[in-house]
Order: structure tokens, then sequence, then C-alpha cells
């Protein structure tokens, strides 16, 4: 089997789907790689490293698409609407595309890609169960979106994180609300604590109180019902109206007592829940920060505007809609260690074994012999009408 690494085309996406380091244990596993002229050098990887540890490069990407039996992107398909098609044009029958596809929200495009008769993996449908830990390509760029997170609410604060004791007097230290204790959750505590500041959060799910603790922060309770919070694979699952405004006058103090707010609260394959509202954000400090990681899917925040910063009533609210590109060099190499760990899950001697009774395959795959097979997204093709 041969492996295609193309460029990524998605706007301002810097990331890679392969690096150099993983190609040995492809080959060890009976696959080639093939790499597009410069597909990694904007995440700091030179044509020369990959051809170092075996790659070939192709010079253009009709060669590469139409050597390869698999392509490897980052973003592919419903991940890249605007430019999938230019991709799909190059593809033939019996082909493979593995990726980040957003078949969720785009579900009309994986007919396409299921009528071009390409055999497509969404990176995101990977299922939350231990065996696939390592392959979890959502949790290693939300690491990354977390992180970011708390950087970029720095730069925008006017004041430091850390409390300082200065023979000019005390600073005390800044105050950070993180809603949602997801992965991303998690890391932007994790990385405000490290960085001095004071940290709390609140998630829908009071089973992830011990995770907040961990980190050094502190697990805001609100008077809620929150027993059928969270599906099966352990993500928030969506709420009535009613709950929701109830949250959100419960939080009201949360908030304006905070310096930063940082939201990741997502719902996959729903638009992200309303949390922080006009007024709560009028009744935040001046020079606060507000950065929202749902801002792709409409935002945890009344005012945000996807890649955009806005300044409202003395606070900015930032829109990040793709944050783990801006360190594309370790989100590159988390990522192609996640898909290559997938990938030599299911080469055998050298072929792709599609084993559908393994659920990591099963979960995954999205089309296969001209035809979408993966449950929920057919679900979505019947309930939506084709555009």
């Amino acid at each position: 089997m041969k492996i295609g690494v193309p460029k990524e085309t998605f706007p301002e996406e810097k990331r890679v789907a392969l690096i150099p380091s993983d190609l040995p244990a492809l080959k060890k596993a009976g696959a080639e790689v093939l790499i597009e002229a410069g597909a990694g050098m904007i995440a700091g990887f030179r044509d020369s490293d990959y051809q170092e540890k075996g790659a070939s490069i192709a010079s253009s990407r009709q060669e590469l698409f139409s050597q390869a039996d698999i392509i490897v992107q980052v973003r592919a398909g419903g991940a890249n609407p605007k430019l999938a098609a230019d991709d799909l044009g190059l593809m033939r029958s019996g082909q493979y595309l593995i990726g980040f596809l957003e078949p969720l929200w785009e579900p009309q495009l994986m007919t396409e890609i299921a009528a071009r008769g390409v055999s497509a993996f969404s990176m995101e449908l990977m299922p939350r169960i231990s065996r696939a830990q390592s392959m979890d390509a959502l949790s290693s760029m939300a690491t990354i979106a977390g992180y970011k997170a708390v950087l970029l609410a720095a730069n925008h604060l006017p004041r430091m994180f850390p409390l300082l004791m200065t023979a000019a007097g005390t600073i005390t230290p800044a105050r950070v609300f993180v809603i949602g204790v997801g992965v991303a959750g998690l890391q932007a505590l994790a990385t405000a604590k490290r960085l001095g500041a004071a940290t709390e959060a609140y998630d829908v799910r009071p089973a992830v109180k011990d995770q907040v603790e961990s980190v050094g922060a502190k697990f805001v309770e609100l008077p809620l019902e929150t027993a059928d919070a969270e599906d099966k694979g352990g993500y928030a699952k969506a709420q009535d109206e009613s709950f929701y405004r109830r949250q959100q006058e419960l939080m009201r103090e949360v908030i304006a007592r905070n310096d930063i707010v940082i939201t990741t609260a997502a719902i996959p394959g729903k638009k992200s829940p309303l949390l922080v509202t006009e007024e709560m954000v009028q009744g935040m400090r001046p020079a606060s920060v507000i950065v929202d990681l749902a801002a792709e899917r409409g935002g945890n925040c009344a005012l945000t505007r996807p890649n955009e910063t806005v300044v409202a009533h003395d606070v900015t609210i930032l829109g990040p809609t793709n944050l783990p590109s801006t360190v594309a060099n370790h989100a590159s190499q988390l990522y192609s260690r996640n898909v290559t760990t997938f990938l030599r899950h299911m080469l055998k001697a050298g072929e792709l074994n599609l084993n559908m009774e393994d659920q990591i395959v099963y979960d995954t795959l999205v089309t296969h012999q001209g035809e979408v097979v993966h449950p929920r997204i057919r679900d979505l093709l019947t309930s939506v009408p084709s555009s």
C-alpha cells in the first residue's frame, strides 16, 4: 500500500498529516509513503527530512493522488468544504481517505465521496474507548487549543497572571474561569494555573469535578439537574432551553468575578450552546477577556464572531476557530501519531484490513463500496433535505 500526504489547502491550515519520524513505523507495517513537495514545510518539516526516513516526493498533487492507495489529510471533505471537490476529482474508486471530514456537519458531502467509490474514515468519529486513546485526534487537538487559548487571553489581558509581592506593593493573581471541562478545558486550567492564575471551572457533567481539582482548580457547582448530561461517548448532551436559561442565571455572578472566561462547550453535530449572554458580558470588569473556543459552531458567547476580535462593553471577545494550526509543529506531531497508530491498527501484511466487527473501524468508516455506511450519517441524510 502507498500512503499519500498532500499539502493542506484549507485557508491558514499549517499542519501536515504525517511527520518524518512516524514513517519508519509505517514502513515496518508494509506501507510506502509519498509526500507532496513542500507539504510539511510550514510545520517545520523539509522534504529532505521525509526522504531521509524513506518517503518519496511527488512533484504535483495530481501525481500524488494518482499513485497513492490511501490519502491522509488533516482537513478533507466537510472540514474543507469549499475545496474538497478539487481533491475528490483527483480520487478514484477503491482509494481510501483518512482525515477530519466533519460528516456530522456536512453529511451531503459524504454522499459525493461515496459516489466516487472512495472509502473514507473520519478521525473525529474515533470512539472514546481505551483501545483507541492513542488514535484520538480530537483530544490531541483540543489539548493544543486549550493551551493556546490561555496564551491568547494573557496577551489581551492588561494584567499579569501570577501573585507578585514587590517593593511597590502586592499584585493579586488574575482569575480564570473555564466553562466546559473536556480535554481543552482541562488543558486551559492547567496552563492558567502554571502561569499563576486563580482558576475555577464549571461543567454540566458533575463527574468531572475530580479532574478539575486534580489540576488545582475549584469546581463551581450549580444547583441544576444534570443526571442526563453526558452521552455514552463521554460528551456533553444538549439540554433544553429552560436548562440553559437557569444555568445562565446561576453563572452570571461567577463570570462577573473573573478576569478571563474561556468557553469550550460543544455538542457533536449541533450548534454550540449559548452560555454567556450580552448581559453577562456587561457585568464583567472593564478590560476582561473572553476566549470562545466554540466559535466555529456559533459560539458559547452571544457576542462572538468567528475569527474576529470583538470589543463590547469594554470586554474583549476572541473567537478563534483553528488554534491547533497556530502551533503547527506539535499539532502535526500529535495528529501524525494518531493517524499512524490508526493505520497500523488496520494494516496487515501491507494491506488495509477492514474488520467491521472492530469498533474502531466500524465507528470511523463513513463511506465504503459506493455507499454511506455510517448509521448516524445515514440518519442525518434521511432527515436533512438535499441541497
